[in-house]
This record gives structure tokens, sequence and C-alpha cells, in this order.
């Protein structure tokens, strides 16, 4: 029996990135050969378009919220993308998720400082966060060995 993981779909050549673009990773392509998976993205889940603009976590007060470069917030959006993905990960049945670093949804080690100034902290996405405090085991794509 194949061992089941959840990815991001973006990583396996999905073009649902802010861009309108992917971010097809050879590596977890091949690390993904002997298992069975299911894609997964928080973003277009929790209703965003694509392309849209693009999005970073902001903390005030010990609150996470998630704003768009042009200041609209799309904080329930993104809660709402990951519940729905969390979901699906339980029904498939995979304990692990590949996500892709530095993404406000799927950041594992790392994601934006919430100032659109390219500057990255260390800290979670959205839903690599909900996911984890779930039991899931998280990857990031750059976790995967060459």
């Amino acid at each position: 029996m194949k061992k089941k993981t959840a990815v991001s779909a973006c990583l396996v050549g999905a073009n649902c990135k802010y861009s309108g673009e992917n971010n097809l990773s050879a590596k977890v392509l091949k690390y993904l050969e002997d298992k069975e998976y299911i894609t997964v993205c928080p973003e277009c889940s929790g209703g965003l378009p694509v392309p849209r603009m693009p999005c970073e976590i902001r903390v005030t007060d010990g609150v996470r919220r998630v704003y768009s470069s042009d200041g609209i917030e799309y904080t329930d959006e993104y809660y709402k993308g990951a519940e729905k993905e969390l979901e699906a990960i339980r029904s498939f049945g995979a304990k692990e998720c590949i996500l892709k670093e530095n993404s406000p949804s799927c950041g594992v080690h790392r994601i934006y400082d919430g100032t659109f100034s390219s500057v990255k902290i260390q800290g979670s996405g959205i839903a690599a966060e909900i996911f984890r405090k779930e039991g899931i085991c998280v990857l990031s794509d750059e976790d995967i060995p060459d």
C-alpha cells in the first residue's frame, strides 16, 4: 500500500499561485513517485481568484491577519480554505503534507513579514499552522532532499 500524502498544488504544476503561475518542483515530483497523493490549495479553496494580489500575514496585538498588497483583508478566506483542505486531507487519509515555503497559507518555516518588502521571518502560514495543530506532519518543499 502506497503512503498517502497531500501536496501544495503549485508544486506539481498547477497554475494557482497568486501570479497565475506555478512553483513546479522536480524534487517534489520525484519524492511523490512512490506515493499516492492529493493536491491542495488553501487560497483557491478559500475562494481567492487566480491571479490575485500577493498577500502577507501581519501580526497586530498577537492576532494574525492576512492582507493583500493593496490593503484588503483576506483573513477569513485563508482560514476557510485551510479548513476545507484539512477536511480533504483527513478524508483522503494523508498523514503528511508538503507545502510551499514562504507562502501566507503554506509557509512551514518562513513567511514574509507583512510589509511587502521581500523580508522573510520565521513563522508559519495559516494552513501550515492549522494542519500541524491537527496532527498532520507538515513538510516544506525545501525539506525534501534533492
